[in-house]
């Protein structure tokens, strides 16, 4: 399947800083709980699948990337607002998106 430039121009991918992270045990798979600064936009919660290589104590801090613009979506007991993005490792296992360097909060991929 072929995406054209427009489709790819409705996606809003941000930058955002994790300001808080938390286990996740309620969730079907292994995940932690986290919510994102995205400066302007505010802070946003989120669901991710990150276990095998991160704890919550070391993702503080850390700048992500999300879709911000897909609708909300339950996840267990909590309401997911935005899709912090990652690729597999060799393994299958998450790896979370950044910018290699610390970039304004809020910040559109382009």
């Amino acid at each position: 399947m072929t995406a054209s430039f427009d489709d790819f121009q409705k996606l809003d991918i941000r930058v955002g800083r994790i300001v808080e992270a938390e286990p996740f045990p309620e969730a079907r798979k292994p995940a932690i709980k986290l919510r994102v600064d995205f400066g302007d936009l505010g802070i946003k919660r989120s669901s991710a699948q990150i276990t095998a290589h991160y704890d919550v104590d070391g993702l503080v801090g850390r700048q992500v990337l999300a879709v911000v613009n897909f609708p909300p979506r339950q996840i267990g007991p909590i309401m997911s607002e935005v899709l912090v993005l990652g690729v597999p490792d060799a393994d299958g296992e998450v790896v979370l998106l950044s910018p290699d360097q610390d970039v304004p909060l809020g910040g559109r991929l382009f």
